[in-house]
Parts: structure tokens; sequence; C-alpha cells
């Protein structure tokens, strides 16, 4: 368990307006606040910038906006580069199309403890269900899940106690809610900047070299939850090249990566 304060919350963003004024507004909705936010901006349009400019002012901690030009898919780049300016010594990951619950920061800064790295998870909502939500609202988990606009049960819920298993698996590492010590980010080079495109590889390659670190994992249900919002899925057409890189990081059980955090630092 840390303190709240010590936490640099990093939310992933390129475009989506609408689902950053929710992120926003739920974010400044927490009880207990982080240090921190830092968003990773990999080349959104001026339409981001602005949004956080109107919105971050109102918010009971600092905001920065860490930008680079849109160059194709480099979300692990941007994030090594909010990772080297962090200031918080305990480190959040989501994504700008998952709404936190209330009580998101809260959740992982009980959560913490050294030698683990903490993955939550995140239920989803129906096309309908992110289109009527408002920004700001709280998200109706249960009458969302009776009408069946809500999927993943278990994972939309905070229970009275939090289910946490401990382990060293390889299923279910997603970087939409993830939380890590910086030291240990630093320690394994942060994110690979050589996988292209999302879905494998750049979450499951970290997740691994956390393992091989000697870092276990804290799979977490019932705490830490987010919800989110539906959206056309990406292009997988790199997928296989993905897969080569990642069975290799397996194969070698390698800590760090040659393109990393390191030339930021």
């Amino acid at each position: 368990m840390i303190s709240p304060r010590q936490i640099t919350l990093v939310v992933s963003v390129y475009n989506q307006a609408k689902f950053l004024e929710h992120w926003l507004a739920a974010i400044g909705l927490q009880t207990s606040n982080p240090l921190e936010v830092l968003i990773a901006d990999d080349g959104s349009k001026p339409e981001i910038g602005d949004i956080i400019s109107r919105l971050s002012s109102a918010l009971p901690f600092p905001v920065r906006h860490i930008w680079h030009e849109d160059k194709g898919f480099r979300k692990n780049m941007i994030l090594n580069k909010a990772l080297a300016t962090a200031l918080g010594d305990y480190i959040v990951l989501t994504d700008v199309d998952c709404v936190p619950h209330p009580k998101f920061i809260q959740d992982h800064a009980h959560l913490a403890q050294k030698l683990f790295w903490v993955q939550g998870r995140r239920s989803y909502l129906s096309d309908a269900a992110s289109g009527f939500l408002a920004a700001g609202s709280p998200v109706p988990s249960l009458r969302l899940a009776l009408t069946g606009q809500l999927t993943g049960l278990m994972k939309g819920f905070r229970f009275p106690i939090g289910i946490v298993r401990r382990n060293y698996e390889h299923r279910g590492i997603i970087g939409c809610n993830m939380a890590v010590c910086k030291e240990d980010l630093i320690a394994i080079s942060g994110w690979d900047e050589e996988y292209e495109g999302w879905g494998l590889g750049e979450d499951s390659d970290l997740g691994a070299r956390l393992y091989h670190l000697g870092g276990a994992r804290k799979f977490v249900y019932g705490r830490a939850i987010l919800y989110h919002l539906h959206h056309p899925t990406l292009s997988r057409g790199h997928m296989s090249a993905s897969q080569k890189r990642l069975d290799e990081t397996l194969r070698t059980r390698k800590t760090k990566c040659l393109a990393g955090v390191d030339k930021y630092l």
C-alpha cells in the first residue's frame, strides 16, 4: 500500500476527443487524487490539446500533455517519453477509451506492493451505452449488465472484498489497466519501441520482462475497475511480426529492450 500522492497516472491518447472528455471528467471525480496526470499523446490533432487546456485547469492535480508528431503507431515511444518525465514513484497506466471507477486511484494505491506489479481488468460498454453515457456521470453497471449493455460481469463491479491472484501467468496482460513501480519500468528499459501496431506484444512484452526481472503479478478482480467505451476495432495486420518478437523475449528471458526509455533519461 502506498499514498495516492506517489502515483503518476499515465493515459494513452490518440484523437478520440469525446472519450478524452469522458476520461477527464471521471478522473476529476476520484476519491483519491494522484500526484499528477500525464497524457501520453501519439500525435493527436490540435483539438485534443484544446480539450486538455479547457478541462484540466479545474482538476486538483497537475496535468501535463506529452505529445509528438503523428508518424503512425508509436504508442510505445510516447509512453517512454512520459515515463522519462514522471515525478511519481509508482506508475498507473490506462487508455483514453476506458472510463475509471471513482475509486480507481484509491484501489491502485491500496494494491501497490514491492516485488509485484498489478494487472486490473476492464468491462465493455455496448455501442448504445457508450453513446448515451454523459461525461462525469456514474456508470450504472448493474442496470447495464441486466439489459445486456455491459459485458464481463466479473470485471465491472467493485466487490466488498477484492479478488487478488498472485501469479506469473501471461494470460490477460493488458496495458490499459496496469500499475508498476517506476524503478522497475526503468530497470527493464520501459516499452519496446520496435513493436508496430496494437493488440499484441507491446503490453505482453512489458509484462514478460517484468516477470524476468523477478516481479510477480497481482491479477485483480473487483478493484481498480475500468469501463471500456465502444469503438471500431483497428487493423491487426502486424500480428505475425509482433508474435515473433514476443516469442523471442520469452525464449531469451531478457529483461531489457534495445529501443526503450533509456535514450530519454
